[in-house]
């Protein structure tokens, strides 16, 4: 699944080189493979993830994806928490949802599977933003929920949620996850009317809804407002 996504790719330039002081760099990492090989079984089989070597030379370090993608970046964020400040997941299932392609074609993509912790074994929550279509007729839109419940690995966290819509006509429903400190943690964008396609992305692309709300720049927001791992919630 491909989609020519400027605006993503811009987005990854202004977070490469967004400000923070001599020597700060941030990477957004774009997930472009099936699958993620769990941490314990070798390396994340992605094409583009980085070495555990690269990423540490990396003040800020992100990584997303679309799809099959977004369960790839879903993985990674579990199994490196470590590596990765934060997580975006478009369209995507949770960590633990599947085993192999046929248990994410029967049961994931259809109803949703079970939710797995990966190698975080503190279940310390991990910085997420989520986007998913709730007309999705790929991936369930039950998936974004649970990608927001593995996320916040069983934490306590206040919620809130925003309603808006896009300059192209889209409507959505942002629910926020905030910690103790009300810091927000993950944020869920449901995407009303939409299919699986990655919002505001470009007309000239394919899986891309246009007039969806720019989730590039909104990954970016997010990314920034989190150069660190959350560790205040209880």
């Amino acid at each position: 699944m491909s989609a020519k996504l400027g605006e993503f790719s811009f987005a990854c330039e202004r977070c490469r080189y967004h400000g923070g002081g001599p020597g700060a760099h941030a990477q957004v990492v774009d997930v472009q493979h099936p699958l993620a090989r769990p941490r314990k079984a070798g390396k994340p089989q992605t094409e583009v993830a980085l070495t555990e070597k690269q990423v540490q030379r990396l003040e800020r370090k992100y990584i997303a994806g679309l799809s099959a993608a977004g369960t790839a970046a879903s993985i990674l964020g579990a199994e490196y928490p470590d590596l990765y400040a934060a997580v975006r997941v478009q369209s995507g299932l949770a960590c633990g949802s599947a085993h192999d392609v046929p248990s994410a074609f029967a049961a994931a993509m259809r109803q949703g599977g079970p939710v797995g912790w990966g190698r975080n074994l503190s279940r310390e929550p991990v910085p997420t933003i989520i986007f998913h279509g709730d007309r999705d007729k790929t991936v369930h839109p039950i998936n974004g929920d649970q990608v927001a419940v593995h996320s916040r690995a069983g934490a306590e966290m206040s919620t809130s949620v925003r309603r808006g819509q896009s300059s192209g006509g889209i409507g959505y429903s942002c629910t926020v996850h905030a910690d103790a400190s009300d810091n927000p943690v993950l944020e869920h964008w449901a995407l009303h009317g939409v299919g699986h396609a990655w919002s505001g992305g470009s007309p000239d692309g394919s899986y891309t809804e246009p007039r969806g709300p720019d989730a590039s720049r909104e990954m970016l927001r997010f990314f920034l407002e989190h150069p660190k791992r959350a560790t205040n919630v209880s």
